[in-house]
């Protein structure tokens, strides 16, 4: 193979990185124009691979690639939240049953240690970090399971889901009513309880939704 194409290759993998990065961290805002052009500048490459990492994204969600009109981050509508977090919930349910019935001491050690940070996030109030935090929880599950092709699926829908979810924690109680489901979905797995850590994950994830739909009432109220 000519390592010319090599090179390429990791060069629009990490320019797709660098703005999934920033479409997360929201300095690309949904329903934004992607302007290539200044973007390809920015970065000092061509084109070519900028246009082949907005594919990627494109793939995951993350951006909308309109014919004639360009590039857009994604938005995320009622509807799509409606649609993806029944499915998340039963997805993650079945991954929490299945690291229950797979969880070794040391898994069992790395999710309490994650656990401990929630506490302390939720305590001082760092939306960010406990959001962070939260992420990692939910992979450690996930990298319990066992289930790579379980594990791809969700991961590809909380990239998605990502776009938003920052937001839900930011309601009044839901920092601590998260952290409430976290200890429940830990406590059943640590009691070898597969079918209560489903039942758990399962009704986190949709209270999740419904913060979410919070979150919007509020920010209609306010405008």
């Amino acid at each position: 193979m000519d390592p010319s194409q090599i090179a390429q290759t990791a060069l629009y993998q990490e320019v797709a990185e660098r703005l999934r990065q920033r479409i997360f961290a929201h300095e690309l805002l949904p329903g934004a124009r992607i302007d290539e052009q200044a973007l390809a500048l920015d970065y000092g490459i061509s084109r070519t691979p900028l246009r082949e990492a907005l594919k990627v994204l494109a793939s995951e969600g993350l951006v909308t690639l309109r014919p004639r009109r360009g590039c857009f981050v994604t938005e995320v509508s009622e509807q799509d939240l409606d649609d993806i977090f029944p499915l998340m919930a039963m997805l993650e349910g079945r991954c929490a049953l299945e690291a229950t019935t797979r969880a070794q001491p040391e898994d069992l050690a790395r999710l309490d240690a994650l656990h401990g940070q929630l506490e302390q996030f939720a305590e001082s109030n760092e939306i960010a970090r406990f959001f962070e935090a939260n992420q990692a929880f939910h992979y450690q599950i996930q990298e319990m399971s066992g289930n790579r092709r379980l594990r791809q699926v969700i991961q590809d829908l909380r990239k998605v889901l990502k776009l938003t979810r920052l937001f839900s924690l930011s309601i009044d109680g839901r920092l601590q009513q998260s952290l409430v489901e976290h200890a429940a979905i830990l406590a059943a797995i640590k009691a070898g309880d597969a079918a209560g850590a489903q039942a758990a994950m399962h009704d986190h994830i949709l209270a999740g939704r419904q913060a979410l739909a919070r979150s919007h009432v509020a920010q209609e109220l306010a405008t």
